[in-house]
């Protein structure tokens, strides 16, 4: 074959830059992307796939505080609307049922007491030493007390770890495998890593009904009172506090909003003696993802971390001043200060909630476009939405202000904005038209 000069073959050498989207990578952005209760589920599944990673969480001295709507309602007839459905949560559903059945004694009285440290998958978040310490009971009495506890429904709630939990619900089930519980009590690790062969020859059973153990408990849950914990749109645990003396402002996170992962040390050092190399590259991968998870952990704190204490920065006079206003500000700018990709800011925004002396707020609340430039001064739509409460507020009720009139007196404080725009932002603040605000005492 021959070639022409411009089919002339050559060899040549391209460098192309290409981000590959990993698994791990889109797991650490996954990672920033929940919001406090999707990332303790989040790791609670991950604790679930890999018997080496221990999740320690806490809502202690975290407040668990009503998400109510951010629209104001100012006609006093629509409050009705503004109060969402009550849900009984677990904490009082476990209530009733200690007051129903245990008579007044200081026994139900340690058991109330262990109420308060479950959180709200059910777990008991207190070891036995932390609770005599703290009740100044014996051993022997604080035991039964979580034997009470356990014995309340739903099944595995007071469980003091994931094990536990499955044990207490196999105990509660008539229907569960005849040998369900002897196995996870026993061999609860190659029960994890499906060493079926392990255990099929230890307890002289089929691979067939080891199989079956395993679907039925794959039908359990190992959130016993997530289906009484609140909602997002009722309930959020706030990432990130706010601390004020006087003008000094220090921001931190949350203990539920920092969750702790624990090695399994004794775990792998006991599975580290087998000599099978199928079972030592299974650790080496189950102890790397934990390094890599505790890592990305880290990471997604101090990132919400450093994004809030930038929104402190330039959001000061909110934090500091009666009125709270608001300054113009972009994801953009925080990104610039920050030297992050934007996206990354709106990740650690979204759903992420800052506690402060005067309310709880969505990070993402910070952050709003200039609606103009007036000598200099750039004012927020926040802002101006403010000065339109005002006006309305102070407006004569018998011949309440149309739309274009507020125009107009916005236009005499130097904002610029149209009627439509003024209409918007009445109706964002619950506010009605003119006609309907109008009344004749």
């Amino acid at each position: 074959m021959i070639l022409g000069p411009k089919q002339a073959m050559s060899q040549q050498q391209k460098q192309l830059q290409k981000l590959v989207m990993t698994q791990q990578l889109q797991q650490s952005i996954q990672m920033l992307q929940f919001n406090v209760d999707g990332l303790q589920k989040f790791l609670q599944q991950k604790s679930l796939e890999n018997p080496l990673i221990e999740v320690q969480t806490t809502l202690e001295h975290v407040p668990v505080i009503r998400n109510t709507s951010s629209r104001q309602v100012t006609d006093p007839m629509q409050y009705m609307d503004a109060i969402p459905e009550r849900s009984q949560s677990l904490f009082e559903y476990l209530l009733d049922q200690v007051h129903l059945t245990m008579r007044a004694t200081p026994l139900r009285d340690l058991v109330l007491f262990l109420l308060e440290y479950l959180d709200l998958n059910g777990y008991l978040k207190l070891t036995l030493e932390e609770a005599m310490a703290k009740t100044g009971a014996s051993q022997v009495q604080v035991l039964d007390a979580l034997t009470l506890l356990q014995q309340l429904d739903p099944p595995g709630v007071g469980a003091r770890d994931l094990q536990e939990c499955l044990l207490l619900q196999i105990e509660n089930d008539d229907r569960a495998p005849a040998q369900a519980y002897l196995v996870l009590e026993d061999s609860f690790l190659d029960f994890a890593q499906r060493h079926w062969d392990k255990i099929s020859q230890r307890y002289h059973m089929s691979l067939a009904q080891v199989q079956a153990i395993f679907d039925y408990v794959q039908g359990l849950t190992p959130h016993p009172g997530a289906s009484f914990t609140q909602s997002q749109n009722d309930y959020i645990i706030p990432d990130l506090i706010l601390e004020m003396a006087g003008s000094r402002l220090k921001l931190m996170p949350t203990k539920a909003g920092r969750p702790k992962l624990r090695f399994q040390q004794k775990y792998f050092e006991r599975m580290a003696q087998s000599d099978d190399q199928a079972v030592a590259k299974y650790l080496q991968e189950k102890k790397q993802e934990y390094a890599w998870l505790k890592n990305s952990l880290q990471q997604r704190g101090s990132t919400i971390l450093r994004v809030g204490q930038s929104i402190l920065k330039h959001q000061h006079d909110f934090f500091t001043q009666a009125t709270h206003p608001l300054k113009p500000l972009l994801l953009r700018d925080v990104a610039q200060e920050l030297k992050l990709h934007e996206s990354t800011i709106s990740r650690s925004v979204n759903g992420k909630y800052l506690q402060t002396p005067f309310g709880v707020y969505e990070l993402r609340q910070f952050f709003t476009n200039a609606v103009n430039q007036e000598n200099g001064d750039a004012f927020s739509a926040e802002n101006v939405k403010q000065q339109l409460a005002q006006l309305i507020a102070a407006e004569d009720k018998q011949h309440p202000l149309s739309d274009q009139k507020i125009v107009t007196q916005l236009a005499a404080q130097g904002i610029t904005i149209s009627r439509r725009t003024a209409a918007k932002y009445r109706e964002a603040l619950g506010i009605q038209s003119s006609s309907k605000r109008k009344r004749y005492e």
